[in-house]
């Protein structure tokens, strides 16, 4: 993201990555992925990166851990139950504290969508973006892209370019409105090439969802409210992706969703991939429930690359951190 008020490294949309900074982000977490415990670890030894979540969180914040001590980085957890926060203090004084307590970079979840680019130009720090209200979460639809391109037929090894995703449709199913997964894949995807389709009912699918188009690219984004007509398309251009979504109950609030009449829309379960889409790769980016979304047999079905997701997540932000700090190949990265 080319902008001289925040930091080079920072990533607080997929929005502004050109498919030459996805490509470059791909490749050096191949790199680290190779290279050996003795010599990773050296990379960000003695660096400080400190994780700042609002929101509970399980596996972006521990896979984010992980990554920044793999490289021999110093972490700090910082949450809203256990801080200066709890007392009131605003999100800009928490990370000016942060910074003159040593912290080179900052990894955010925040309820507050935008929170993200306050704390970036507020600290000059390079800030990453796990997460903020209903806006966006980047680093999982990296991680999502590098689990398709690992497990679809024919994309492992593929350079990755406009055209890495042609005839690939991604079914993106459920609770829309409120997430930020599915609008951060929905921007991302069509860049590579493939066609997103939005599913679920109106009440968490607005029709102005079509929004999220990226223009100038050879994908596409459309809605298509019946379920069984989405897996389809998903079957009938050869490689197809089911990404379901979690019903978030606590932000469903004054809407009027029957979680019945859903599961029997909604779900996918193992008769319905069977029956339309029976080679389809079923993603989640989790947290999930079992028995609203997914049936625990897909969950756990031989189509599932649910794990491989979280796997993919914990490489690719290992790459995310070594960009944000300027090493492992990115020393002249700029946003």
């Amino acid at each position: 993201m080319k902008n001289s008020e925040y930091a080079a490294g920072s990533l607080l949309t997929v929005a502004n990555l050109s498919v030459e900074d996805v490509a470059a982000i791909l490749a050096a977490t191949d790199r680290l992925e190779r290279m050996a415990v003795g010599e990773r670890v050296r990379i960000l030894a003695e660096r400080r990166i400190a994780l700042l979540f609002y929101e509970s969180s399980t596996r972006t914040r521990t896979s984010f851990e992980l990554a920044a001590k793999s490289l021999g980085a110093m972490t700090t957890l910082v949450s809203d139950k256990s801080s200066s926060i709890e007392k009131g203090e605003s999100l800009k004084d928490t990370g000016l504290t942060l910074r003159a307590l040593g912290a080179e970079c900052i990894i955010l979840r925040h309820a507050n969508s935008g929170a993200p680019y306050l704390l970036a130009k507020a600290t000059r720090l390079p800030v990453l973006n796990a997460g903020d209200g209903m806006h966006e979460h980047p680093s999982q639809a990296l991680l999502d892209l590098r689990t398709m391109l690992a497990r679809l037929p024919g994309l492992s090894g593929r350079l990755v370019n406009g055209k890495t995703l042609d005839g690939v449709t991604v079914v993106i199913t459920g609770d829309i409105l409120h997430s930020r997964v599915a609008r951060s894949n929905a921007m991302l995807l069509p860049k590579l090439g493939a066609k997103v389709v939005l599913c679920g009912p109106k009440e968490l699918l607005p029709e102005d969802a079509l929004g999220l188009g990226v223009k100038g690219t050879s994908g596409s984004v459309v809605i298509e409210r019946d379920f069984d007509k989405a897996l389809k398309q998903a079957a009938s251009h050869g490689q197809g992706v089911v990404m379901m979504l979690r019903i978030q109950r606590e932000r469903l609030a004054g809407l009027e969703l029957d979680l019945g009449d859903y599961i029997s829309r909604y779900q996918l379960d193992q008769e319905r991939l069977a029956a339309r889409s029976p080679e389809a790769l079923v993603m989640h980016p989790g947290p999930m429930i079992r028995g609203l979304e997914i049936s625990g047999e897909v969950a756990d079905g031989p189509n599932s690359a649910i794990e491989e997701q979280v796997r993919h997540g914990l490489a690719v932000r290992t790459a995310l951190l070594a960009r944000a700090l300027g090493v492992g190949g990115f020393e002249s990265v700029t946003v």
